[in-house]
């Protein structure tokens, strides 16, 4: 047998499988690329044939994880750091506090005073954002914060601030997590205009319906008895026709739609439970 004949006819049979492959590949990623832009295309015009409208949508990362995190304690020795307050343990685990000497709401130039309140009164202030306020119940909520994304509706990661009838903040409620930690690989997230899709095709959004804002967050994925695990969310703000506005939640991974309480009940305190106090051994 010819050994340099049969190499050399393997060489070839080779290097023309490899441009076959080389160019079967980019068939495939040509034709991947148009599918992709039909679909783009296809939900927009889904979009624009149920009169769902949309400006600019924002530009995140596609790519982001899921993270992890235990419900806090709140340590005698931190707390001891915020003087004039009266505090109270709920479960261990939601702290109340009423404050001595009520704290203006807004400051002289009527601008609220929430951001100033957070970073004097509130254990670890800097990490909740502002969700909403009720006027007739005179309350804001805050939601805390996964770096700069909240975390949505989530009884033990919120704060609760209150004011009066002269509008002074005589009191507030606050849960949260501590350390947050990646949790798995990274998740390729959903477009904006796909959450927005997701919530369309499911009839959640009415005819005529704007989308007004869409950002990122978290939700709840996993809730064990200290541990949660969160996972990335869009929340879509829609206003409707007649000007009122809707709050949607869409899994950013999973395109599922998650839907919360409108209201959350405020903590119910026992009979039995006593006002925070320390003894000489630092327990509570």
């Amino acid at each position: 047998m010819d050994w340099n004949k049969t190499k050399t006819i393997f060489i070839v049979v080779f290097s023309i499988l490899n441009v076959f492959l080389y160019s079967l590949y980019i068939d495939r990623h040509q034709d991947a690329q148009k599918l992709q832009v039909m679909g783009e295309t296809s939900i927009e015009e889904s979009l624009r044939l149920d009169d769902i409208s949309y400006g600019e949508l924002p530009v995140f990362t596609d790519e982001s994880y899921y993270v992890s995190a235990e419900i806090a304690e709140f340590p005698e020795e931190e707390l001891d750091k915020f003087t004039g307050q009266k505090f109270t343990l709920v479960d261990e685990e939601h702290l109340i506090s009423r404050l001595e000497a009520p704290y203006p709401l807004k400051n002289s130039k009527g601008e609220e005073q929430f951001t100033e309140f957070l970073a004097t009164h509130v254990l670890n202030g800097k990490e909740y954002v502002l969700w909403g306020r009720d006027e007739d119940k005179r309350q804001a909520m805050f939601f805390q914060k996964v770096d700069d994304y909240p975390i949505f509706f989530n009884k033990n990661a919120m704060l609760i601030i209150h004011w009066d009838k002269d509008e002074n903040i005589i009191s507030y409620e606050q849960s949260m997590f501590g350390e947050f930690i990646n949790f798995n690989k990274k998740k390729d997230l959903l477009l904006p205009i796909e959450a927005i899709n997701a919530l369309s095709s499911k009839d959640y959004l009415k005819k005529g319906s704007t989308v007004i804002n869409i950002s990122l967050g978290y939700s709840t994925h996993i809730q064990l008895t200290k541990t949660q695990v969160f996972a990335p969310t869009w929340h879509v703000r829609v206003k409707l026709e007649d000007e009122e506005i809707e709050d949607y939640f869409v899994n950013a991974t999973d395109g599922k739609v998650i839907e919360f309480k409108d209201e959350l009940e405020d903590p119910e305190i026992d009979e039995n439970v006593e006002d925070l106090e320390i003894d000489d051994q630092g327990d509570f």
